[in-house]
């Protein structure tokens, strides 16, 4: 398995460690939806057609799931696992709280 994502834990901090491709996946794709937000707030200011700016909302729900998905995934593969192998069967609630957070 390529290591796309790694997890540690020091003094209480958790922090993800990405691989560079995968961190430039994440924010080529953010970049992208920022761009779209910019542009839904331009339509709202010129009085564009509600049904065309509710389109493009659908359209950035859309691609942040996607962001989430591609996270999740990498989290679940790495992080989820390297701590259950530790013995920490309580990241798996955490985990639950997350996916219905993601749901809803």
């Amino acid at each position: 398995m390529e290591a796309n994502h790694a997890c540690c834990a020091s003094d209480n901090e958790r922090k993800s460690h990405h691989s560079d491709k995968m961190k430039n996946s994440l924010i080529s794709r953010l970049n992208r939806i920022e761009g779209q937000i910019r542009g839904i707030k331009g339509m709202i200011e010129k009085d564009m057609y509600c049904d065309d700016v509710l389109n493009q909302i659908s359209s950035i729900q859309s691609a942040l799931n996607g962001v989430g998905k591609l996270l999740l995934e990498g989290h679940m593969k790495s992080c989820i696992v390297e701590r259950i192998q530790a013995g920490e069967h309580e990241v798996i609630d955490e985990l639950l709280i997350t996916v219905n957070k993601l749901m809803k």
